[in-house]
């Protein structure tokens, strides 16, 4: 696995996205551009908050097949889906457990985290029983037989526990830095840049809608039945 590809935020936050959507709702995976789009841009669940254009994506994703990190999924659907090969599949030789994809997944998709965060934020994506088994993953991240995929950060003043963050993106000076590295991800979104070129949206199909919208209930209904078990777990 080559960790000298210095992935930018827009493909981590893409690779981040096809990582969480396989696990959570693999009945929509693989993703139309349009799902990939709406998913990049969520409100929840994603630091910074993106505003990226079908165009932008488009070319980060030609960017990462490129790199052969995607894919295009084969099928008969008239719509075409997308699909990461960042890891666990034949075409990578990087292969995760569950709870160590799990942590990558959020950190490509929240930027630096504590193990505390981690294990209230992964619920979704796996199983941790405490904070010290998800200590105990990232250490075999930082130790990993490769190369190290992770890095420790240096406690910020005020905080009680250190964040970690991925090694994709290359090596990182501190927290402050990264934060910096993703504050300004957000610039280039086309909210903030009015003169970017722009997508025909109103060509966009109609299986691409239903798509997003069986996308969109797919995970109301996962946010559903985790409140339910947490409601269970409280009143037992």
């Amino acid at each position: 696995m080559n960790l000298e590809m210095d992935l930018s935020l827009n493909e981590t936050r893409l690779l981040g996205v096809l990582i969480e959507k396989e696990i959570t709702t693999p009945e929509q995976y693989p993703l139309s551009l349009n799902a990939l789009t709406n998913a990049c841009n969520q409100k929840s669940n994603r630091e910074p908050v993106m505003a990226l254009d079908e165009c932008t994506v488009q070319d980060v994703s030609d960017g990462l097949m490129a790199k052969s990190l995607m894919m295009q999924a084969a099928g008969g659907s008239r719509v075409v889906k997308l699909k990461h090969r960042f890891c666990n599949t034949e075409f990578s030789e990087l292969q995760l457990t569950a709870q160590q994809l799990a942590i990558l997944c959020l950190l490509f998709l929240r930027g630096p985290q504590s193990p505390g965060e981690l294990r209230t934020r992964s619920n979704r994506l796996c199983d941790f029983s405490d904070v010290q088994e998800v200590e105990a993953v990232l250490a075999s991240l930082q130790q990993f037989e490769k190369a190290p995929l992770v890095q420790k950060l240096e406690r910020q003043s005020g905080k009680r526990d250190s964040r970690y963050v991925h090694l994709f993106s290359g090596e990182v000076g501190g927290g402050e830095a990264f934060a910096s590295m993703a504050g300004s991800g957000s610039a280039s979104a086309s909210a903030s840049n009015p003169g970017a070129v722009q997508c025909d949206t109103d060509t966009e199909s109609h299986d691409e809608r239903i798509e997003l919208l069986e996308l969109e209930m797919a995970e109301m209904a996962d946010e559903i039945k985790q409140l339910k078990l947490l409601v269970e777990q409280l009143t037992s």
